[in-house]
């Protein structure tokens, strides 16, 4: 779900909880060595993000915080703050060319700029957390 997050709502956080939990306590924060990436080039998205990311002449970026749940990626246009909150069982990770990786949650996208040897590391992070936080299938359940 794509949200606008600037202002203190306490309808909005709570709505960002059910969907991908309260964030990590400190101590949880210090075991994984950090639950936020770096500053990100947003290469490309979908329609929805795109139109709010022209509103303004400033270099699209983003950033993507860990949840227990999910991740919300993090982007500004205007004065304004907005989020894409994902699931993890609605979480797509691709890494396309060498250097860009592909986020996707059903009619949403965004690519980002992979340039550094740390977001590699990251994405990699995201795709553990995802890995063992989906919930088995019933071929995996055994009677």
């Amino acid at each position: 779900m794509l949200l606008n997050v600037s202002y203190n709502d306490p309808a909005i956080k709570r709505r960002i909880e059910e969907a991908v939990g309260a964030p990590f306590s400190l101590q949880q924060r210090w075991k994984m060595r950090g639950i936020g990436s770096q500053k990100l080039n947003i290469t490309s998205s979908s329609i929805d993000i795109h139109n709010l990311l022209i509103l303004d002449q400033n270099i699209n970026t983003c950033n993507v915080e860990l949840r227990p749940k999910g991740v919300i990626i993090r982007f500004r246009s205007l004065l304004e703050t907005y989020a894409l909150v994902i699931p993890y069982y609605k979480l797509k990770l691709y890494k396309g060319k060498a250097r860009e990786y592909s986020i996707y949650m059903d009619k949403y996208f965004i690519k980002v700029l992979a340039d550094a040897k740390t977001i590699h590391a990251f994405f990699k992070k995201v795709a553990d957390q995802k890995s063992s936080n989906i919930p088995p299938s019933i071929e995996d359940i055994k009677n």
